[in-house]
């Protein structure tokens, strides 16, 4: 709390004012705080009666009965501590191999995830070096015939009769 600039006013969040009030009777302020409280506590009577009243439970405090632990109460409390961390401790030495092969798996599967999608990005992206072959496989049939003609013109003349569409219908 001390060394934290304030700039708490009445009507700011009561948690926040009551916490400043607070560490203004413990004593946990710097100068600055310390000033700035006391600035509140002039000009506001609210936050007087609030100051007040914390000072007042303060005092309802100091007058209850102090309890005094005996040592066995402070031996049993730290064996059950220790015990409870030796629990701890075994526990987590028990889930040692099960996370270890948790991680395994789960690099493995990473690793396989990242090699399927390389996989499927190059099949996608890579041009298929047979589709050209494809496209020309009919031209490819006829390569025998055509290879007789001469001159292009002849071949964009037989193009126009349409001679060259393989599902046209017959006719006849």
């Amino acid at each position: 709390m001390a060394g934290e600039p304030i700039s708490i006013t009445p009507t700011d969040d009561p948690g926040k004012l009551e916490e400043q009030l607070v560490a203004y009777l413990d004593g946990e302020l710097d100068d600055a705080q310390v000033r700035h409280v006391e600035a509140l506590l002039a000009t506001d009577p609210k936050v007087r009666e609030q100051l007040t009243r914390l000072e007042r439970t303060w005092s309802l405090l100091d007058r209850l009965d102090r309890f005094q632990v005996d040592e066995t109460f402070t031996r049993s409390t730290i064996e059950m501590l220790a015990v409870a961390a030796e629990e701890e401790a075994e526990r987590q030495r028990a889930e040692a191999p099960r996370r270890r092969r948790r991680r395994w798996l789960m690099g493995i599967a990473s690793l396989f995830g990242a090699a399927l999608a390389g996989f499927l990005a190059v099949a996608m992206l890579r041009p298929d070096p047979d589709r050209q072959l494809l496209e020309d496989l009919p031209l490819l049939e006829d390569f025998d015939e055509l290879r007789q003609i001469d001159s292009v013109e002849f071949l964009q003349m037989l193009n126009q009769e349409k001679l060259f569409v393989k599902d046209a219908p017959d006719e006849g």
